[in-house]
């Protein structure tokens, strides 16, 4: 006598991985530049995604200025760097100030060997570039947004400026 044929039962496929994490994005990690910048309650972020790891530090605020008598007599290479910013003076009515639209690193020439962006007396056009603020290593150029002409730069080169720091003056010209 035969055996009845049971039904044919093919194996379970086995079920697909669950998709893992996935890497972040260039503007994933342009928001959270712009949010450990922009939040006053952590200073550093990291993380770590697969092969990917990402490491965002703010830097500290600038050391207050120390009284002229207790400045050293001699000026060296990295006083510049970390040289407070110049008092605001009155300034006329009417005057534009161009402020820097984050934290970072304010330059004031495209190379250390290259001139200044402007000066105090140069006429400007609402796209001209006046400096550059590096932020983790991206160069933002930041323009005059009005025609005119500089009557003041606020910062030193490779100064460090928070968000809505006044970085140049601007009489407005037609």
């Amino acid at each position: 006598m035969r055996k009845p044929r049971s039904p044919k039962v093919s194996p379970k496929a086995p079920a697909a991985p669950a998709p893992g994490p996935r890497a972040p994005t260039y503007d994933d990690l342009l928001a959270i530049a712009r949010l450990v910048e922009a939040g006053s309650r952590f200073t550093e972020f990291r993380l770590r995604s697969g092969d990917i790891e990402v490491e965002v530090k703010r830097s500290a605020p600038a050391a207050p200025a120390l009284p002229a008598a207790a400045a050293p007599a001699a000026a060296s290479p990295t006083a510049a760097m970390t040289a407070p910013a110049p008092a605001m003076p009155d300034l006329p009515g009417g005057t534009s100030l161009v402020r820097s639209p984050m934290a970072g690193t304010a330059y004031r020439a495209s190379a250390p060997s290259a001139p200044p962006f402007v000066e105090p007396g140069d006429r400007v056009e609402p796209d001209t570039i006046v400096c550059i603020v590096e932020v983790m290593k991206l160069m933002n150029s930041v323009t005059a947004d009005v025609a005119g002409v500089v009557t003041h730069v606020f910062f030193a080169n490779a100064q460090s400026v928070e968000p809505g720091q006044a970085l140049v003056a601007i009489r407005p010209e037609p």
